[in-house]
């Protein structure tokens, strides 16, 4: 397990008595990039390890999602490269197209200016003076974090290779057919004034009304019921179920349209539910996407009367009207004419909203461009079943499957001027070109390129091979692709994960982009609250990290990782990791105060105390435990592993079992010297991928080799000592014993009592010193009385308290606490023998009373037992 392959300097310096994160943390990381560390090279011959970053958005900062899902993928980085892989975490930023020039635009907006002041090339430009000086500034930050990103390898969804990347894609899916145009019903956001994707709408329940409304007259008369009275100018049908008998005298007729010179067919359609309101509803095609079925079923026309920016541009008293100002108006004249039939308000229902601006969204037919996304989401699909890919928590499976397997086609146009722009050419009668990276356009009269530009999750789609070189066959995606694993939000499943899996198995011949996908869950708040802006709850990473050092942030975010699920984090967590940073940093300088060394090989077991013996046992069980949870990516597992091993068994049971052993001196002192510089050593390489800073400072020092980054993982030496494991156990069960007896009496922890120890015998004798020290026990001198005596672990242990406590006021405080629960116990009782009570008590308050009867009981054990071993008065 010791690791000799770098020199060792003849001296160790000394630590400095305090960890400060501050002067330690810039300064190492800036020398581990300087130093190439995170580097990887095509032509190596070690095995590949390939993550990609979810690619930040250029206009974003780091937030706490952030810091948590980079912790986990350096973590997983940092420990391959110390496996000896040829390791690549590719970095890079996304353009993020609606939401950068929605900065950019607001930017103008102070100026007095929009983008068509501009025009379309020099808006652009700007956006790209706006990346070059504001944009980015995530990459600071996540330096601050400690990521070991390949920095020599950036890349931007817009950079001139991905750029290619992009146009090859398109052109050879136009030239399949895979990607078309077609006039069809989409989300539409008023205020971006773009399309939105399904995946980008956030639904939200808002306060509106609904409005029964009477069609037609006499016995040709319908009420339809709708919460967006303003479309009812556009309706083209009133549509009912065939086998609804009510209706069936009216199917094929013609009823007049409320405030309108127009009259409308009743069609039957079995879309409609005859059971849900009065069976019938109004059929507006351009403004709802069922609608729009119904209207392609029948040959319905398509009215359009909201424009884009969702003001009325129908004829009439209602032209130049707010979508919302006209549902009152419209609301109002149809009461006027005695057809509002029913009002309920306010009705709460489900609203899509735009997931950037939070506009509410305006169903609209529009002329797009679609991806026919059946063949690919089914070998999306296969990729799983099939086992190409694993998906991490096997439970998140199925949630992949309803998605692919239930894909609509994909609308991948965008109506904005940042971003790629569609690589089609349309000619004067109507002709469309798709144009690859190394042709040319057609030119002449009438031709013109397609003002739109693609949707972002387009570009971020190909990101895992087209960071290596696509569509170029590069050194770097024949070593690097596909990648091993991609760690991602469950949110992102649609959004990015199914587009990744689709176009990583189209473009490179069925090879998928990844082998796993390991899905973690949201960070919430302390009391599991989502965090935003609106709660008050959110927390800049910063903050913390400047308060209590970037590896603090880091292990309470990786200790609250458990796979799929969300992960609360409140700030006295991060508090208790800088009190385990410190922990570590404490230890560390003890060990070299006390001549710990890694210098030699490890001593033979028949050298080392039990104690010794012991530590390593359960150094190379941690080892083994830790490699087991990182192969399952459970992060907090692991964590929880290295904190108990590092705080409980190390710092706390090992160095002060060893203690005497260090201060009597001699050669077993060497021996055990050396088995902590071990084991620190090893620790120190275990915390290192989830704490790379205060490791990299301790293990430096403790070694005087180069850096933890590129040293070699810990491996697993088979060395166990179960007979040393059993017998410390021992150990430890006496020291807790009476250290909690001692507590219950209320001596102090550095109080000193006289005792005896009858250990002779047992596995316990060789400790004897070791347990005196540990438990502040002095020797029995002349004059000893034991007053009281503690069977444990196979061994006694008498104590003589006389000069150590009150016996009569312990004994009076004890007998006050035990007539108390005792008082608590017989209420208890009482009211559970009470059957008039449990009948009518809930479930719950019932509950509470077992509970505090439960509690009582065990208070009345336990005071009656410190009453038992006190002296008699």
């Amino acid at each position: 397990m010791t690791e000799n392959t770098q020199q060792q300097t003849a001296t160790t310096p000394e630590l400095p008595t305090q960890y400060a994160p501050a002067e330690v943390e810039g300064k190492l990381y800036e020398r581990w990039v300087e130093r190439g560390y995170f580097e990887a090279d095509a032509k190596s011959e070690k095995p590949a390890y390939t993550v990609v970053i979810p690619p930040p958005n250029v206009t974003g900062s780091l937030h706490m999602g952030h810091a948590f899902e980079h912790t986990l993928i350096d973590a997983l980085t940092r420990r391959k490269r110390m496996q000896g892989f040829e390791t690549l975490w590719q970095p890079g930023m996304d353009h993020a197209g609606i939401a950068t020039q929605n900065v950019v635009e607001r930017e103008l907006a102070k100026e007095g200016k929009s983008r068509h002041d501009l025009g379309r090339e020099a808006f652009v430009e700007r956006v790209w003076q706006w990346k070059a000086e504001s944009g980015g500034q995530i990459q600071g930050q996540m330096r601050r974090l400690g990521e070991g990103v390949a920095w020599n390898r950036d890349r931007f969804t817009m950079d001139e290779g991905l750029s290619r990347a992009v146009q090859t894609v398109f052109k050879r899916m136009y030239d399949e057919g895979l990607i078309y145009r077609a006039e069809r019903i989409i989300n539409w956001c008023p205020r971006c004034l773009t399309a939105i994707s399904d995946i980008e709408v956030d639904y939200q329940d808002d306060e509106g009304e609904l409005v029964s409304l009477k069609y037609g007259e006499g016995d040709e008369t319908l009420i339809v019921a709708t919460t967006r009275a303003e479309t009812m100018l556009g309706d083209t049908a009133v549509a009912v179920h065939p086998d609804d008998e009510r209706y069936a005298h009216l199917i094929g007729k013609r009823i007049k349209l409320p405030l309108t010179d127009r009259s409308i067919p009743v069609v039957a359609d079995t879309h409609v539910d005859p059971e849900f309101g009065t069976g019938a509803v109004k059929v507006t095609p351009a403004h709802d996407p069922n609608d729009f079925a119904i209207g392609q079923r029948h040959g319905l026309e398509s009215i359009e009367v909201l424009n884009e920016r969702g003001i009325i541009t129908v004829h009439g008293p209602f032209e130049g009207l707010d979508r919302f100002e006209a549902r009152s108006a419209i609301v109002a004249a149809l009461r006027a004419e005695g057809r509002i039939v029913a009002e309920k308000r306010p009705y709460t229902h489900s609203v899509g909203h735009c997931s950037r601006c939070r506009t509410t969204l305006e169903p609209r037919v529009s002329l797009q461009w679609w991806v026919k996304v059946a063949p690919l989401a089914q070998a999306a699909g296969d990729a799983v079943r099939d086992g190409r890919v694993a998906i991490h928590p096997a439970d998140m499976t199925q949630r992949y499957y309803d998605w692919v397997d239930n894909m609509h086609d994909w609308c991948i146009s965008r109506q904005l001027w940042w971003g790629h722009r569609i690589p089609v050419w349309h000619g004067p009668n109507g002709e469309m070109v798709a144009v690859g990276p190394d042709e040319q356009p057609p030119s002449g009269d009438g031709w013109s390129q397609d003002p739109d530009v693609l949707d972002t999750w387009f570009s971020s789609g190909l990101w895992p091979f087209s960071t290596l070189g696509w569509p170029e066959q590069t050194p770097d995606l024949a070593k690097f692709y596909s990648t091993d694993v991609l760690v991602t939000g469950y949110d992102l499943m649609f959004f990015w994960v199914a587009r990744m899996m689709m176009f990583g198995l189209y473009t490179m011949d069925g090879q998928p982009p990844f082998r796993t996908v390991a899905f973690h869950g949201m960070v919430r708040d302390e009391f599991g609250k989502k965090m935003s802006k609106s709660a008050g709850n959110t927390v800049n990473p910063l903050d913390w990290m400047d308060a209590y050092g970037s590896d603090a942030v880091r292990f309470t975010l990786a200790r609250g990782a458990n796979p799929g699920t969300d992960v609360p984090i409140g700030e006295d967590w991060v508090q208790a990791s800088r009190n385990f940073a410190n922990k570590i940093w404490n230890a560390t300088r003890f060990a070299l105060m006390n001549g710990a060394t890694v210098e030699g090989e490890l001593p033979a077991p028949e050298q080392l105390t039990a104690v010794d013996r012991w530590i390593l046992s359960r150094l190379n069980k941690t080892v083994a435990e830790v490699d087991a949870h990182y192969d399952d990516y459970q992060f907090a597992k692991l964590s929880d592993a290295l904190y108990h091993f590092a705080w409980d068994e190390v710092f706390d049971w090992y160095v002060e079992l060893s203690k005497t052993t260090y201060f009597a001196g001699g050669e077993q002192a060497k021996v055990s010297a050396r088995v902590l510089g071990e084991v620190l050593d090893v620790t120190l390489r275990l915390l290192h991928p989830v704490m790379p800073f205060v490791t990299e400072e301790l293990w430096t020092t403790l070694t005087g080799r180069e850096s933890v980054v590129v040293t070699r993982w810990p491996a697993d030496s088979g060395f166990r000592d179960e007979a040393a494991e059993r017998e410390i156990e021992l150990v430890q069960r006496v020291v807790t014993e009476v250290r909690r007896f001692r507590s219950d009496q209320g001596l102090q922890p550095g109080q000193k009592v006289p005792a005896q120890l009858e250990v002779t015998g047992t596995p316990l004798a060789p400790h004897e010193p070791a347990i005196r020290q540990l438990l502040r026990l002095q020797p029995a001198g002349d004059g000893f009385q034991a007053t009281a005596t503690l069977p444990v672990a196979g061994a006694s242990v008498a104590l003589d308290l006389s000069g150590a406590i009150d016996v009569a006021a312990e004994r009076k405080r004890l007998a006050k606490d035990l007539a108390a629960a005792e008082k608590e116990k017989a209420q208890a009782e009482a009211k559970l023998g009470n059957e008039a009570f449990l009948a009518k008590a809930p479930e719950p308050v019932v509950g509470k009373i077992r509970a505090r009867l439960s509690a009582a009981e065990s208070d009345i054990t336990r005071i009656s037992g410190q009453l038992e071993t006190l002296p008699q008065m």
